[in-house]
């Protein structure tokens, strides 16, 4: 065999190349010891490449692109449907339908019930039209058994569907409800229904509950014999709904749908009119045979129409469409959680090992039977799991595509994830296999176990923060994908979604008892989760803390200096909640308690070397917050402390802000009236920036104030301790991040915290200050501030002051200008309430060093000092009936007490 072929005799060659001969050459190649192929430098010389080497090597490589290409698409099984709008959404949107029942599809779509087995063998990536469970709503017999159940736990949330009665078990009682009926002259007509009929098939009314056979598999409803009319024909709602998760619950509300009238008008149910089920029925299965069905093209003439037509005719009758609406999403989802516990439980058994929050491999659209009676008020008739796609008409083909299309939307499903999912296959087979939580050992020690501990609730934090962020993407993604769709459950209104909460525990509590302890803490972090991504990440940042702290000192921490303090000046109780309260009334506070007052004038220190400007030095802007109401310190010697507040110039007073009254008023009007959703919510956010600019303002009037001290004497103290910092940043730094435990650091900051809190409350006027944005913000500042026992705050007095400001680049909210200086401002009360505790535990427990400059002070510090002893002819002796036993609320709460200040 020759090592090399010329071109001439390459060019003279006969023999076609063939596929697989390429593709033997292509990995013949990448083998530098094998002599290349003859074949092609042929195919080299026909499509005149210099290099035949070059050329060969490219041809593979579309043949590659080639088989990627046919590897990259979305796949449809659609074996399993006879409705060819689903076929066109499917290539629609960009999937290609599959030529044979391919298992291995991204989409399967069955018209019928399907198996739990072919639900286990699906891969995370595929999706299917179907949950198991659900026909506990969509049978007849077990919605009614359902929902009867439910009654008897909550009867006033499941009124909204007529008396339903199973037949043969609840004859009896159906012929006594009759009876009692018939005596007080106010007789009922009974519809009866095959338990697992569709499409009105079987159907007949009763007027006589006598003659309904009491053997056969019925459900029997009382009749809705005054429905509301539509150009006098009676009509019914076939209502879409999407479900795309059951772990957790996400449904979607279709905002179009179908009207179906009957074909005769509409009479009240007589012996005479009894049988005539074109007047009394709806189905269109039924009325399509009658000779008077109006196949009309339009969406509003007909025998079926459009709910946009239906919402423009109520519009017409001066009908408030959107409570209407409101109140059948509210149905719709309330009949759903009755679902959710058999759903939720037939899916993990199909899906066993899938952590919560994981992508659903199910989905369904449901169709709603929905009625209305002449006072407006909706009635569930039934469910169907598989509602007729058929679209023999304009106005069904139009409805019915552009639900579908909008449903493959909303599965988001994509080519990477099939790799995706593998991939997470594989690393969760590896984590199960190199897994080192064991169960700790008896004689493990100490360290060890606070070791595991930390370490199993890092992992546990982090598992949260994950499901955490992947739901908001989830969200993001379906605001900006839901077409036609709206989210109806997990509700936006935090009152209504507690509610939702309260009917879902009690749903679990009825139909899986056994297990409804441990659903509670899911309901509470998939439905109802009370942590935030600001919040975990703080808490994971003290969880690594505590696991270097743990590496620096692996004995246990010694306790080091003094005892800590018996006690720390506690934080005034926020105000209670009055609708009365205004800024023109004055505060009146309980005897014992500190009062609340601003103070309107401020004064800047000069910034001094080595003090708190970008660490403890610098001027503070304006003045500081107040409230130490009951304060005491350790020792050998207690100094009393006295009453504390808000002074200023104004006392008591208060001024009524008319700009804040004239834009509530305007707010309360353009929330009473039906204006625009954009122009409603600028208002709101203008409204927030101006409150938060309010909020700023007070910020920067509030000051510190010492037990026993007035203002003037505070801000003095306080200057006194910035030009001496290099003297006390070591005791301060030791009374802060040692002799105090976390509770007595936490009181310090709940000093700023309480009255922070009662501020809001006051300035936006509500008394759920946490579903305020920015109190969520002065939230994570001040456990930012705690973190790390105490290290938080304490970088603020250093080079690093802004080191909490780095908890805002971690989250993808957006924090404004004014929010910002806010935090800035809280972390400065915070600061000057450490160093006014620090001065008052100081001057109790050595009651001759209030004055006391160190001797390695300058000596322009002590031309700064009082010079009239203040400090000492403020001190207060406790009475001659003073008992040491006595708690230390009660003690001072009547001594101390200040004198009213008069109105004058």
């Amino acid at each position: 065999m020759k090592n090399s072929t010329s071109l001439t005799s390459l060019s003279s060659m006969d023999k076609d190349l063939s596929l697989s001969s390429l593709t033997q050459y292509g990995r013949a190649a990448q083998r530098p010891s094998v002599p290349p192929h003859p074949h092609s430098a042929r195919l080299a010389v026909e499509h005149g490449a210099e290099d035949p080497h070059q050329r060969s090597n490219a041809v593979p490589s579309l043949v590659r692109k080639k088989r990627r290409r046919r590897r990259d698409l979305i796949t449809a099984n659609l074996s399993g449907t006879r409705y060819e709008v689903v076929r066109q959404m499917v290539e629609k949107v960009g999937f290609t339908v599959s030529k044979d029942d391919d298992p291995t599809s991204y989409l399967i779509w069955n018209d019928c019930f399907v198996s739990l087995d072919k639900i286990s063998e699906l891969k995370p990536y595929q999706r299917i039209n179907h949950f198991p469970g659900m026909g506990e709503v969509t049978r007849k017999d077990a919605l009614a058994r359902n929902v009867s159940k439910m009654q008897k736990a909550v009867p006033d949330e499941f009124n909204f569907i007529p008396k339903t009665w199973i037949l043969p078990a609840d004859y009896s009682l159906l012929q006594n409800y009759a009876k009692e009926m018939k005596m007080k002259k106010k007789p009922r007509t009974f519809i009866v229904k095959p338990s697992n009929g569709a499409q009105g098939h079987g159907i007949s009314l009763y007027r006589n509950a006598e003659k309904i056979p009491s053997q056969e598999h019925f459900i029997v409803q009382e009749y809705l014999d005054k429905p509301l009319l539509l150009d006098g024909y009676k009509f019914d709602l076939r209502i879409y709904v999407l479900v795309t998760s059951c772990d957790p619950l996400r449904v979607f509300l279709f905002n179009d749908g179908l009207v179906r009238l009957a074909t005769e008008k509409y009479l009240p149910p007589h012996e005479s009119n009894i049988n005539h089920l074109f007047m009394h029925l709806t189905n269109y299965s039924v009325n399509k045979h009658n000779e008077f069905y109006d196949k009309n093209m339009g969406f509003d003439t007909g025998s079926k129409r459009s709910i946009r037509y239906f919402n423009e005719y109520l519009r017409r009758s001066d009908i408030d469409v959107s409570l209407l609406w409101r109140n059948i999403g509210d149905m719709i989802v309330r009949t759903l959680l009755v679902a959710e516990p058999h759903v939720l439980h037939a899916y993990r058994m199909c899906r066993p090992g899938v952590s919560s929050g994981s992508d659903s491999v199910c989905f369904e659209v449901l169709g709603f039977d929905i009625m209305i009676d002449r006072k407006l008020r909706p009635w569930l008739l039934e469910i169907n799991r598989s509602p007729s796609f058929g679209t023999d008409q304009k106005l069904d083909f139009e409805i019915k595509s552009a639900m579908i299309e909008d449903t493959f939307r909303l599965l988001n499903i994509k080519v990477s994830d099939k790799r995706r999912n593998i991939a997470a296959q594989k690393a969760e087979a590896q984590r199960r296999l190199f897994r080192t939580n064991r169960k700790m050992d008896s004689d493990a020690s100490e360290l060890d176990k606070k070791k595991q501990s930390n370490d199993k609730r890092k992992e546990e934090l982090k598992e949260l923060l994950n499901r955490i962020r992947k739901m908001a993407d989830k969200e993001d993604y379906e605001n900006r994908n839901c077409g036609r769709f709206r989210r109806i459950f997990p509700s936006e209104d935090r009152v209504r979604q507690d509610r939702y909460c309260r009917i879902l525990s009690t749903a679990f509590s009825v139909f899986l008892a056994g297990r409804s302890n441990s659903m509670q803490k899911e309901i509470q972090v998939n439905y109802n989760n009370k942590y935030r991504e600001d919040e975990l990440l703080d808490m994971i940042a003290e969880c690594e803390a505590d696991e270097r702290d743990s590496r620096l000192y692996p004995g246990a921490r010694p306790q080091r200096g003094p005892k800590p303090l018996q006690s720390m000046p506690e934080s005034l109780p926020p105000p209670p909640d009055d609708d009365d309260f205004d800024d023109d009334e004055s505060d009146v506070s309980p005897p014992g308690s500190p009062q609340l007052r601003r103070r309107s004038g401020s004064r800047s220190r000069p910034q001094s070397q080595g003090s708190r400007g970008s660490g403890a030095s610098g001027s503070r802007p304006g003045s500081v917050l107040t409230y130490n109401s009951q304060s005491q310190a350790a020792g050998h010697q207690q100094r009393p402390a006295s009453q504390a507040g808000f002074s200023g110039a104004g006392g008591q007073h208060r001024s009524r802000s008319l700009t804040r009254a004239a834009t509530t008023n305007k707010l309360a009007t353009l929330q009473r009236s039906n204006v625009d959703d954009n122009f409603l919510n600028s208002m709101v956010k203008e409204r927030e920036e101006e409150l938060t600019t309010k909020t700023m303002t007070s910020l920067n009037e509030m000051r510190i104030k010492f037990p026993g001290k007035s203002d003037s004497e505070a801000e003095l103290l306080l200057d006194m301790l910035v030009e001496n910092w290099k003297f006390h940043k070591p005791r301060i730094a030791s009374y802060w991040l040692v002799k105090l435990d976390s509770i007595k650091r936490r009181k310090v900051i709940d000093i700023v915290r309480s009255n922070v809190r009662a501020m809001l409350q006051r300035i936006w006027r509500t008394s759920d200050t946490d579903n305020l944005r920015l109190n969520r913000i002065f939230s994570r500042v001040f456990n930012r501030l705690l973190w790390s026992h105490g290290q938080g705050l304490w970088n603020c007095f250093s080079a690093t002051g802004n080191s909490w400001e780095t908890i805002f680049s971690k989250s993808s909210e957006n924090i404004s200008e004014v929010e910002l200086d806010c935090c800035r401002r809280i972390v400065q009360l915070c600061k000057d309430c450490l160093l006014i505790v620090y001065k008052f535990a100081d001057e109790a427990k050595n009651p001759g060093s209030q004055s006391a400059i160190p001797e390695s002070a300058p000596d322009n510090t002590a031309q700064s000092q009082p010079q009239n002893g203040y400090l000492a002819g403020r001190d207060l002796r406790p009475p001659v009936n003073w008992n040491p036993h006595t708690n230390y609320s009660q003690r001072y709460s009547k001594l101390y007490q200040q004198p009213p200040v008069s109105n004058s």
